[in-house]
């Protein structure tokens, strides 16, 4: 079946630098766009971040913007969300999906972009 799997969540300090993974089984991630999403307790879900399958447009939350980045290594498909400075308001589940919509720029809504496939998640905790 077509998967995803996330990877990299951890107890961190504020300040640090982690790095989680997407990795895809089943097809390629190459030819969809992809977000990253987190949820915590007794919060909504909220779009993190988004990146085309063409690698050139991505798209940030404004919580995050300037300290997280999005990437991806179509050759071991693999989609990255590197989180620099992280701070304890990041606390939370943290969850990969695609896209099956064909478009040039991706969003951060769910439901408009039809993100399907989600991943289980993993959990980042950030504590002094």
């Amino acid at each position: 079946q077509l998967q995803l799997a996330e990877s990299g969540g951890a107890l961190v300090q504020p300040g640090e630098s982690p790095r989680l993974a997407c990795v895809a089984s089943g097809f390629t991630l190459d030819r969809y766009n992809v977000g990253w999403f987190r949820q915590a307790p007794g919060r909504e879900r909220e779009g993190v971040s988004c990146i085309t399958m063409s690698g050139w447009n991505t798209n940030y939350a404004e919580s995050v913007e300037g300290r997280f980045t999005i990437s991806r290594d179509d050759a071991n498909n693999v989609v990255y969300l590197h989180m620099d400075d992280v701070k304890p308001e990041d606390t939370a589940r943290y969850h990969c999906a695609v896209s099956p919509l064909i478009l040039r720029q991706c969003t951060l809504n769910s439901e408009s972009d039809t993100y399907q496939n989600w991943g289980p998640g993993t959990q980042v905790t950030v504590s002094s």
